[in-house]
């Protein structure tokens, strides 16, 4: 893991600092005419709660929440702007991620508002590293681009470096090392130039993070020495754990797990004074694994299991991947066969999400455009130099009439050769946005669908394989095996339904699927699918209750509306407790039928209805009994309702029970004469 660069030091001599700002309140506040409107006051307390970003106390957010009081009751734009900088920086470091992007927004909004650009610096720096916390490098490479142009055009050389490391970052993160090292040496540069030899100190340090994955053990160490020698004479705290935790990780990487303990434990010591969860978890996973290098199971799975909390509370999910690793390694040492197992899959479907390659995709993309504004640059450079030289031509036909003939003519060839070129290029450009909707649509469906195997049928099928292969290595006797065949069936029954789901979608989405009406009884359809799924309404004690009369006649695909309808009935069962109720029922409308599907279920909030049916969704949750879903049923409904010319909606309240409501076409006589 890199560090990011924040848009400033946060832990640079800190009581100095906190002192210095706490007297200069003190000094604003004893004055006669004190008001809270005064700008150099509330400047005094955004900065203050800056200086405590990484204090364990609430401090940050309750000085800032007065700065953005203060400041909107003054009109004060700036300090309203920095206070909602500060806000985000709070949320950042309590995982809160939109809400922290929401304060950022509005911040940088209001910098643009006031033309300041250096403020609106400071605010994209920590608006793109939130991104990059999210996982989103498309936006946050987009963000940073935008700041290195932004720090050019002002020349702030201090933020133009910063913004350059934090790129290096991204392409570090992608395991890009080359152009990750291009970036930090540029900065690295840049800061020696100017004598920052605290951001010099910076670039270093993920420099020695960069060569540790690489095994280039010499050049690692080498560079975190230097940055420590640095970070330690300035105090700079926060940086300074995050070089002992990177010399840390070198010994542990050669299997030095002694001075590996050593360095680690320098680092834990510094985060007792500092609040900084995103690099607790890494320095806590270290420590497990050179415990469990040095064979002391106990400490290794206390410090596994802390990082793990941790990752959880901040939704970090490399942090989640690396400690399920290390916690699968220890119990499987233990012989606790089940919870590795657990582990393993917690492991498996954290490792899927992070390798789906849709930001990777993002940064080429961006990389590309690097690259094309480039080529554009010296297309403009190439356009100015040939305008130089026409105008060279022009003057010297002044002299010679003949010249002047000819040059004119020559211009006036190339304008119109340059008007097709033009044209084509226009053409070109037209096509090509053409094809890359096209393109986009494409991989947004096959993003999809990886996403739906990766998530849905890769970890069921991962932790099958991994009993069976505990099986035969002898690790689990066959009367063990034998508990573990209800979890498979259930594995295998929702692979199947899984399966049964993603071809169904994936007909509609590759335009395979053709809608054929016929008239059928809606009642029957329903019966079947009672018997179908009455099993899983038995294990769960539910009664499934069908209250559609006989002459329930509807016009529409049957098997889409089969689907349909073993998708609610299978959603409803999923989200009722035991010895619930499912019901579905049919209220004859004037020309259609409003069919419902009602459970006695846990409900949902508002918040979740309205990302039920979103067309890109694919969000997976468990039911009452931990079932698992397919991640896609429910926008299949919508597909499968609006192909047949209804429409489909949901109402429901937390612990109140779920209701969804579709609607289908009657069966008229006039249809049965149609071929």
């Amino acid at each position: 893991m890199v560090l990011l660069y924040s848009a400033m030091g946060h832990v640079v001599a800190q009581h100095k600092v906190k002192d210095s700002l706490t007297q200069v309140l003190h000094s604003i506040q004893a004055k006669k005419d004190f008001s809270t409107s005064d700008t150099t006051y509330i400047n005094t307390l955004n900065e203050l709660g800056w200086e405590l970003t990484f204090d364990p106390s609430d401090s940050l957010v309750l000085l800032t929440r007065q700065a953005l009081k203060f400041s909107r009751e003054a009109r004060y734009k700036k300090g309203e702007s920095l206070s909602l900088m500060n806000m985000g920086s709070y949320h950042s470091n309590k995982g809160e991620t939109d809400r922290a992007i929401s304060h950022y927004k509005e911040a940088v909004a209001i910098a643009d508002e006031i033309n300041d650009p250096n403020l609106k610096l400071r605010i994209l720096n920590l608006f793109a590293t939130e991104y990059y916390y999210a996982g989103d490098y498309s936006k946050a490479l987009d963000l940073f681009l935008e700041g290195t142009e932004l720090a050019e055009e002002v020349g702030n050389t201090l933020l133009y470096s910063k913004l350059l490391g934090n790129m290096g970052n991204l392409y570090a993160s992608q395991k890009d090392y080359e152009q990750a090292i291009i970036f930090y040496e540029k900065g690295k540069q840049l800061n020696n130039e100017k004598g920052n030899e605290i951001d010099s100190a910076k670039s270093m340090s993920n420099l020695a993070s960069i060569y540790a994955d690489m095994r280039n053990f010499e050049y690692a160490m080498f560079n975190v020495n230097a940055s420590i020698a640095i970070f330690e004479k300035h105090q700079i705290l926060d940086w300074l754990a995050y070089s002992y935790e990177l010399k840390g990780k070198t010994y542990l990487r050669q299997k030095n797990y002694k001075w590996a303990l050593h360095w680690y434990n320098q680092c834990n010591l510094l985060h007792k004074r500092i609040s900084d969860d995103r690099g607790k978890i890494d320095l806590l996973n270290g420590m497990a694994e050179a415990y469990y290098g040095l064979g002391d199971i106990a400490l290794s799975e206390k410090y596994a299991e802390e990082s793990l909390e941790i990752s959880k509370k901040i939704h970090f999910p490399e942090g989640i991947q690396k400690c399920a690793m290390t916690l699968y390694k220890i119990n499987k040492s233990k012989n606790k066969f089940s919870e590795a197992l657990r582990y393993h899959e917690i492991y498996q479907q954290v490792s899927d999400t992070l390798s789906r390659d849709e930001n990777k995709r993002g940064l080429a993309m961006l990389k590309t455009k690097i690259d094309h504004d480039k080529e554009q640059e010296e297309l403009i450079l190439k356009n100015k130099q040939a305008l130089a030289q026409q105008t060279y031509y022009v003057y010297a036909a002044i002299v010679v009439i003949l010249i002047f003939i000819i040059i004119t003519l020559l211009v006036h060839r190339n304008q119109k050769i340059q008007k097709k070129l033009n044209k084509k290029l226009q053409n070109q450009k037209s096509d090509l946005v053409k094809r890359e909707i096209e393109l986009n649509e494409i991989n947004q469906t096959k993003d999809k669908l990886f996403s739906i195997i990766g998530h849905d049928l890769r970890g069921p099928i991962g932790a099958l394989q991994e009993l069976l292969r505990m099986l035969k290595a002898g690790e689990i006797q066959q009367s063990e095996f034998m508990d573990f065949i209800p979890k498979l069936r259930d594995d295998v029954d929702h692979i199947s339904f899984t399966l049964n789901n993603l071809l169904s979608w994936g007909q509609t989405q590759m335009k395979g699927a053709v809608t054929k009406a016929s008239a059928f009884a809606l009642e029957e359809l329903v019966s079947d699918n009672i018997k179908l799924l009455s099993e899983i309404a038995e294990n769960k004690s539910i009664r499934l209750i069908n209250k559609i009369s006989d002459n329930t006649m509807i016009w529409s695909d049957v098997n889409q509306i089969d689907i349909v309808i073993r998708n609610l009935i299978s959603n409803a069962l999923k989200f009722t407790p035991e010895n619930g109720m499912v019901t579905i029922d049919a209220v004859e409308q004037n020309n259609h039928w409003e069919v419902s599907v009602r459970d006695s279920g846990i409900g949902m909030d508002l918040v979740t209805q309205d990302k039920l049916f979103q067309p890109n969704s694919n969000h997976t949750t468990y039911g009452t009994n931990n079932e698992k879903g397919t991640g896609l049923g429910l926008s299949l409904c919508k597909e499968m309702v609006e192909k047949n010319n209804g429409k489909i909606w949901v109402e429901s309240a937390l612990r109140n029970g779920t209701c969804f409501y579709f609607t289908l076409p009657k069966s008229q006589k006039s249809y049965k004469n149609v071929g």
